[in-house]
C-alpha cells in the first residue's frame, strides 16, 4: 500500500538506476563514460582552436608587416599556438636548406606541414562522430531490454497493472534519455569543431599559396637581375 500511495519513492530516477538490471547498468555506465570523454574533447578542442585563431591572426599581421623572412622567423616563438606559423616555419627551414631554391621542394614541405597540423587538430574528433551516431542505439538497446523486463514481469505476475510495468518502462526510458544526452552534444560539437578546423585549414592553404607566390616572384626578380649568375640567390 505504501508503494502505491507514494510512487515517487520507488520510481525516482536514482532508485530506478540502482535497481536496474546489470546489463542496463553497464549500458548507462558506458554512455556516461562516452559523455564525459565527449565533453573533455569538446572543451580541449574549443580552447585549442580559439587560441589557434587568435595566434594565426597575430602571425599573419606580423608576417605581412615584416621586412624579411628572417625577421619573422626570429619572432616565431611568439606565435606558438598558430598553425599557420608552423607551416611557415617548415617552409622557411626548407628554403634555408636549399642552395638553389626549388619550388617543388618548398611546395612539398608546406603541404606536409599543412597535413601534420590538420591531423593534430582532427585528433580525437572522430570520437564525437562515433558517440553522436552510436549513443542513441546503445540507449535504444537499454530501452528494448527494459521493455522486455516489463513483459517478463507481466508474465510472472499475471497482471498488467502500473505497479508491474512502470519500473521496467521507466528503466527503459532512462536508457533512452541518457543515450540522447550523450549523442546530442557530440553531434552539435562535431559539426562546430569540424567547421572551425576547415577554416584553419583554409587559412593554412591560402598562406601556403601566397608564400609560394612570394618566393616565385623573388626568384623571377633575381633571375632577371642576374640571368647568368652561378651564385645561389638570397631570398630570405
Amino acid at each position: 500500500m505504501n508503494n502505491i500511495a507514494n510512487p515517487t519513492a520507488t520510481l525516482s530516477a536514482w532508485t530506478l538506476i540502482l535497481d536496474a538490471s546489470p546489463l542496463v547498468k553497464l549500458i548507462l555506465l558506458t554512455l556516461l563514460f562516452a559523455s564525459v570523454l565527449t565533453w573533455a574533447i569538446i572543451f580541449s578542442k574549443s580552447k585549442m582552436l580559439a587560441a589557434t585563431k587568435v595566434a594565426d591572426q597575430k602571425f599573419l599581421d606580423a608576417f605581412w608587416s615584416a621586412q624579411s623572412l628572417e625577421e619573422i622567423s626570429d619572432k616565431i616563438a611568439e606565435f606558438s599556438p598558430s598553425a599557420v606559423a608552423r607551416v611557415f616555419t617548415s617552409g622557411y627551414l626548407e628554403l634555408r636548406k636549399m642552395q638553389f631554391p626549388e619550388i617543388s621542394n618548398l611546395e612539398r614541405a608546406l603541404h606536409r606541414a599543412h597535413s601534420v597540423q590538420l591531423d593534430e587538430m582532427e585528433k580525437n574528433v572522430d570520437w564525437l562522430a562515433t558517440t553522436a551516431s552510436a549513443a542513441p542505439f546503445v540507449g535504444l538497446f537499454g530501452t528494448v531490454w527494459g521493455i522486455m523486463s516489463s513483459f517478463q514481469n507481466i508474465g510472472a505476475s499475471g497482471s498488467a497493472s502500473l505497479s508491474v510495468v512502470a519500473p521496467g518502462i521507466s528503466e527503459a526510458l532512462i536508457a533512452t534519455a541518457v543515450g540522447l544526452a550523450a549523442a546530442i552534444p557530440a553531434a552539435v560539437a562535431y559539426n562546430s569543431i569540424l567547421g572551425k578546423i576547415r577554416r584553419v585549414s583554409l587559412e593554412m592553404e591560402t598562406f601556403s599559396q601566397e608564400f609560394l607566390n612570394m618566393i616565385q616572384r623573388n626568384l623571377s626578380t633575381s633571375t632577371k637581375v642576374n640571368p647568368h649568375g652561378n651564385e645561389p640567390q638570397q631570398i630570405v
